[in-house]
């Protein structure tokens, strides 16, 4: 499969599409936006290379096959001539995620067990579960995922070659309240505009993701850099070729960031859960972080500089006026301390951004933790 031309796809979260693209476009893949995602066709190295690279996807796909089935007939007929044994081989443990739209073929499980009969067909050996797993469930990280979209009656058939979802680095063990997922908080950093070299500061850090992320991003360190992938099982790839592509990225590393990132939280335990993953993360001289009360929030004496963050939602019963009170207190800071500053935040409501009295402008909608948000970007009035 390394030189076999394979059709790929990431997946990724709703509303940040365009900021993958591009961030896959700068690894050198040859991709196009596509819904849900964006799709490319390479090998596997390319595969394992975005897999390894991108900081924004979610998951990686490579396509089996395509084909329309109107019946559980054609359905079984065709699953037999899947290539199955690209990606499998005796003793794999193999589970289905498959959604039905719009199609004769509307029950999900029964497609997952007649899939399940023929990969047993075509694979002796292998232990293939029927029934179709959600989205919500978690896969084993020892059993391969096949997805299949089934849609208009045409059967798309794909292997996930990612494993656990990407935004797993790794480095997040130790969490602080309502923690941002890594995906996001990339793509947050894209969205702000930020150049790698000036200063960006979290007042709101929690268990510090967005500025262990930014270092990452400015030392150019791979986001997949301590992992391994599903796809680094698959028969068909060499058993040295994960590496060899974290090798590779990691030779584009620098040893430390241009950049001043500091992240900040009233929370001891936030800051200490933030120290140990930056730990972690290999960033641990590359973030300046302090216990400081909003309030008490630092900035350093520049022209030119960003705060990227998630302020809370208040989401609970009670919490609205205490939220409303921080978001109006973050706008006096930053008016205050960062004037000319760009800053780019998370917003679930428009009520919240006014109190911050910053002139801002959505740049992406999405979701997170469940909670449809709008990425802000604007400029603190100097």
């Amino acid at each position: 499969m390394t030189t076999d031309a394979i059709d790929c796809f990431a997946i990724v979260a709703p509303g940040l599409e365009s900021f993958a693209l591009a961030e896959a476009q700068a690894l050198g893949l040859d991709a196009k936006l596509e819904e849900g995602g964006f799709a490319w066709t390479g090998d596997a190295r390319s595969a394992l290379l975005a897999n390894a690279g991108l900081r924004i996807a979610s998951r990686v796909l490579v396509r089996l096959a395509s084909f329309e089935a109107r019946s559980f007939a054609e359905l079984e007929r065709h699953a037999r001539k899947v290539g199955w044994p690209r990606v499998l081989k005796a003793g794999d443990s193999v589970r289905f995620r498959v959604t039905c739209k719009k199609s004769r073929l509307y029950h999900s499980d029964a497609v997952a067990q007649r899939l399940a009969d023929a990969v047993t067909r075509v694979v002796p050996g292998v232990r293939a579960h029927g029934g179709s797993v959600t989205e919500d469930e978690v896969v084993d990280d020892d059993t391969a995922l096949i997805v299949v979209r089934v849609m208009r009656d045409r059967v798309t058939v794909s292997a996930d070659s990612s494993g656990a979802l990407l935004h797993r680095r790794g480095y997040r063990q130790a969490t602080a309240k309502a923690p941002l997922r890594e995906t996001i908080a990339a793509a947050m950093l894209a969205a702000s505009g930020w150049d790698d070299s000036s200063p960006l500061v979290d007042p709101l850090c929690g268990s510090g993701t967005i500025p262990i992320e930014a270092a990452m991003r400015a030392r150019r360190l791979a986001p997949g850099a301590h992992r391994t992938f599903a796809m680094e099982r698959w028969p068909t790839v060499p058993r040295t070729l994960g590496a060899e592509v974290r090798s590779g990225l990691a030779e584009r590393a620098l040893p430390a960031a241009d950049a001043i990132i500091i992240g900040s939280d009233r929370d001891a335990g936030a800051i200490t859960a933030a120290t140990s993953n930056a730990d972690r993360a290999g960033v641990t001289d590359d973030v300046r972080w302090a216990e400081r009360s909003l309030s008490a929030a630092r900035f350093p004496d520049s022209g030119k500089g960003w705060v990227v963050t998630n302020p809370p939602y208040g989401v609970r019963v009670g919490d609205a006026d205490r939220v409303r009170d921080l978001w109006a207190q973050l706008g006096n800071v930053l008016r205050d301390r960062a004037s000319g500053w760009t800053v780019a935040l998370l917003s679930p409501d428009a009520a919240l951004e006014r109190q911050l009295k910053i002139p801002l402008r959505v740049v992406a909608t999405t979701s997170n933790g469940g909670i449809p948000v709008r990425v802000m970007i604007g400029q603190v009035p100097a």
